[in-house]
This record gives C-alpha cells, sequence and structure tokens, in this order.
C-alpha cells in the first residue's frame, strides 16, 4: 500500500512540471494499475457458491 501511494505522489509530482515527461507519466500510471491489480488480487475472498435449499 505504501509503494502505491509512493507511486502516486511521484505520479502527481511529475503531472505537474512546467514540461512533464510524457514517457515517465505513463510508466508510472501502469505500475501504479499493475500495484493495484495485484493488491486487489490479495484482497479478495474465495467467491463461495450461493446456498440451496432444498425444497419439501
Amino acid at each position: 500500500m505504501q509503494y502505491h501511494q509512493k507511486i502516486d505522489r511521484e505520479l502527481r509530482a511529475e503531472i505537474t512540471r512546467r514540461w512533464p515527461d510524457i514517457f515517465r507519466v505513463q510508466r508510472l500510471k501502469r505500475l501504479k494499475l499493475a500495484i493495484k491489480d495485484r493488491l486487489e488480487s490479495h484482497t479478495k475472498a474465495p467467491l463461495r457458491r450461493p446456498l440451496r435449499l432444498n425444497k419439501i
């Protein structure tokens, strides 16, 4: 989570520069998305099948 926040700060700093490096911005955005995806995959609980009740 801290690494994701660090990348976000770097991205914002680069964007606010007078002449931002578009290649660095793209690289930081891709890295941030990859980290976000990895965090989501670690936090998701396994999907369970819905409970089926038998009719009597």
